[in-house]
């Protein structure tokens, strides 16, 4: 049983024998001087329920079933309608009593003895009945530390979609590009991210990232990973020196080996150029009016295991209506009820389809591609989607 529940237990005895009580407390003297029982005695079940009020820590009554003015079973009536699956009670009648037993039981009774009471069998009663109370307390424990974290991961996730970009079209009044993104966690909290933000008026600095693990500790991961890009490219450095700079503190500071793979990318709003850097990313497709073009790797190594990594940044040219689409390995590496990969052969047939549409409706219509690929098969990783797409300038 619980340290905390040996400790002082609360029995109340119910019985209209006067000579019940000193009985009880002479077998069970050692106990009492202890500390481990403290007995509670009321001669009927009226009696029984005033004490109750007074006393709500009661938590095992030994009650008889023949009493004045409340008998025992009325009283488990009453009992039952306080709903408290901390407090057992055992019955007590004559031997042979059977139906009033029956009644008992079936009224909530946790357990029976039967007169003359063999302090014995009264003893190992108690403690049986004791220890069920031990495991519904373990029990009630385990599910309010339950509800607690449910309560604790929906306002994670709360926080979570809170940091990211969800007011679309984020810059209104800029008519050379637009940028839609967004992303589903396979739990309540996810790993996946993605951002942008006008480093001056002529360039956007974008970026999406995929922290390994998942639950909390890559929501949290996540959170840093996402603050310090935003904090870094804000400064209007290049692309290399933020994921460097970037690396080196997460180097510094990742605990249990977690990295971070990051396609960052700053979009000159003037002429659609994109200079870039791939840390260990998927490489991002180009839908131009004619096909799909996959963007070059830069051979970067990922965010946060390799300190002092000196990235390399390239650049590619976007033309007016041209999309830049950048995704997780939630995507490509989603599985059907066969065990099949989406992969990217999939991924690339579902773009051709797509290289003249509104870019919400590329994003949003890859989601349902997805989803109804993997019909059937519970979400294994985060999915998140971010596309930018150049208009040029009027």
């Amino acid at each position: 049983m619980d340290e905390k529940l040996k400790m002082n237990v609360k029995i109340m005895v119910v019985d209209d024998e006067v000579d019940l009580e000193p009985m009880i407390r002479q077998k069970f003297r050692r106990q009492i001087r202890d500390g481990v029982y403290d007995f509670v005695f009321a001669h009927n079940g009226l009696e029984a329920l005033t004490k109750l009020i007074e006393e709500p820590d009661i938590r095992l009554i030994l009650s008889d079933i023949n009493m004045p003015e409340m008998d025992g079973l009325t009283l488990l009536t009453k009992l039952k309608e306080l709903k408290n699956p901390l407090l057992k009670t055992v019955i007590v009648s004559a031997y042979g009593d059977m139906e009033n037993i029956r009644t008992a039981m079936n009224r909530g009774a946790f357990d029976f003895l039967t007169k003359p009471i063999s302090f014995d069998d009264l003893e190992i009663t108690m403690n049986k009945t004791l220890e069920e109370i031990s495991l519904t307390w373990h029990s009630q424990q385990e599910h309010d530390q339950l509800v607690s974290i449910q309560q604790d991961l929906q306002t994670a996730r709360e926080i979570q979609q809170a940091i990211l970009p969800k007011n679309f079209p984020p810059f209104p009044e800029r008519t050379e590009f637009s940028i839609y993104g967004s992303m589903i966690a396979a739990r309540e909290v996810g790993g996946d991210f993605f951002d942008f933000f006008m480093i001056d008026n002529e360039h956007l600095g974008f970026v999406i990232g995929d922290v390994s693990g998942k639950g909390v500790p890559a929501a949290i991961f996540m959170a840093v990973s996402r603050t310090l890009i935003r904090a870094t490219g804000l400064k209007g450095i290049s692309t290399r020196e933020c994921m460097s700079y970037v690396n080196n503190l997460l180097c510094n500071e990742s605990v249990s080996c977690m990295f971070v793979t990051v396609f960052y990318g700053i979009l000159n709003t003037h002429n659609g150029e994109i200079e870039y850097v791939n840390a260990g990313h998927n490489p991002p497709y180009i839908l131009t009016s004619t096909g799909l073009v996959t963007v070059e790797m830069t051979g970067g190594a990922i965010l946060g295991c390799m300190e002092d990594y000196d990235y390399q940044s390239k650049k590619v040219a976007m033309k007016p209506g041209d999309l830049l689409y950048l995704y997780t390995d939630g995507v490509t590496e989603a599985f059907n009820a066969q065990e099949e990969m989406y992969g990217e052969d999939r991924l690339e047939v579902f773009l051709q389809t797509r290289l003249k549409d509104p870019i919400d409706r590329v994003v949003e219509d890859s989601f349902g591609e997805v989803t109804r690929f993997a019909t059937g098969v519970p979400q294994s990783d985060d999915i998140t989607l971010l596309a930018v797409r150049y208009h040029g300038r009027e």
